[in-house]
C-alpha cells in the first residue's frame, strides 16, 4: 500500500526531476477529501484538456465547471512545458474505471482492455491534465512531451514504480480518448528510460 507524497514531497520530486512549476494557490489544501478518501495510490494518470491557452487551461483545471468541481487534476501541464499544481489529494480526474486495469498497475504487469467502471479511480492515481485540444491535430511540443515524460517518472521514482505504472486516461474508463496524440507505450518507453 503507497500513501500519497505530501505536498512538500510532491513538489521536491518534480523539481529534482528538472520539471518547471509554478504554485498556483491554495494547490496543497485544494482538494475533494471530503468526496472519500486519497490513497492508496497506485499510479499517475495523463489526460488532455481539450482547452487552449495556459491561463483558461490551468483555471479550469483549478476551479472546475458547474458539472465537475475542481480540481480536476493535480497538476496541469501547458504547451510550453510547465507544471502547474492545483491540487493535493482527491481529484476530480480519472473517475470510474476497471478494477481489472488497477490490479494491473498494481502488478506491474500489460494492461488489460477497459471495459467495466466499477472502480473510483480518483482515489488511486495522480492525474496531470495536459493543454491539448486533443482532436489529433493540435502539436504536443517537445517542452510539454519531456514535461510529461519527467513528471511521471518523478512520481514513480518517489514511488519506487516503473514506468508501467504511468496510464492514459483512455487505458482506465471506457469511452475515454485521452490523451490523444501520443500513445503511452511511447511515453512508458521515455519513462522507463529516464528510470534507469
Amino acid at each position: 500500500m503507497a500513501p500519497p507524497m505530501s505536498a512538500d514531497a510532491f513538489l521536491d520530486a518534480l523539481t529534482d526531476e528538472g520539471v518547471t512549476v509554478v504554485e498556483v494557490g491554495d494547490w496543497r489544501d485544494h482538494n475533494r477529501n471530503h468526496k472519500g478518501p486519497w490513497g492508496p495510490v497506485h499510479g499517475v494518470m495523463i489526460h488532455h484538456t481539450v482547452t487552449r491557452g495556459a491561463e483558461t487551461t490551468v483555471r479550469i483545471c483549478r476551479d472546475g465547471h458547474p458539472d465537475l468541481p475542481g480540481p480536476l487534476c493535480h497538476g496541469v501541464i501547458t504547451k510550453d512545458g510547465t507544471v502547474h499544481l492545483v491540487g493535493h489529494g482527491r481529484a476530480n480526474h480519472a473517475g470510474l474505471g476497471d478494477d481489472d486495469v488497477l490490479r494491473a498497475v498494481i502488478a506491474e504487469k500489460a494492461l488489460p482492455p477497459d471495459n467495466e467502471a466499477n472502480t473510483d479511480g480518483n482515489r488511486h492515481f495522480y492525474g496531470f491534465e495536459c493543454e491539448n485540444l486533443g482532436d489529433g491535430e493540435d502539436p504536443w511540443p517537445e517542452a510539454q512531451l519531456d514535461a510529461i515524460e519527467r513528471v511521471a517518472a518523478a512520481v514513480c521514482r518517489w514511488h519506487g514504480w516503473s514506468e508501467r505504472s504511468v496510464i492514459g486516461h483512455l487505458e482506465w474508463q471506457p469511452g475515454k480518448v485521452d490523451p490523444r496524440g501520443f500513445s503511452m507505450a511511447w511515453l512508458r518507453d521515455r519513462v522507463g528510460e529516464r528510470l534507469k
